[in-house]
């Protein structure tokens, strides 16, 4: 049912230092800063040859990411998002199988225009999973 990897998040303290250190001393493209309310961050990817990098940054205060980077000021491993064909049939078979899913269990709008859904990380093993539909 899941497909490729389509990137690993990772959470940073700081947005600006994170994406020059990818791109100045790790040679890698990245994106320019793209705001994304509804979730509350601040994402720049770094495109990789097979995958991507997401940094993300809290947009306010109440964002997810806020209390992630208050217990790991330094920032850390936040989630791993797969590709999925149809992300309502993923969803529902992911359910009816007892994992949970995040929020109000309807896909929200992600930074690629796609559907995407969270699967709790005590149902994969301390992961967050992010699906996102291709």
């Amino acid at each position: 049912m899941i497909g490729r990897l389509n990137h690993v998040a990772i959470v940073v303290p700081d947005l600006a230092a994170a994406t020059a250190t990818y791109r100045d001393t790790l040679g890698a493209r990245v994106s320019d800063p793209l705001d994304l309310p509804a979730h509350g961050v601040t994402t720049v990817f770094v495109e990789l040859p097979n995958t991507k990098i997401e940094l993300l940054h809290p947009l306010r205060a109440d964002s997810p990411v806020a209390k992630f980077l208050a217990n790991n000021p330094s920032g850390g491993i936040h989630h791993v998002c797969y590709e999925v064909e149809d992300i309502l049939a993923a969803r529902d078979r992911l359910k009816a199988q007892g994992l949970r899913v995040l929020g109000d269990g309807n896909p929200k709008i992600g930074a690629h225009d796609k559907p995407v859904l969270f699967l709790h990380p005590k149902d994969l093993f301390g992961t967050l999973v992010e699906l996102e539909q291709i």
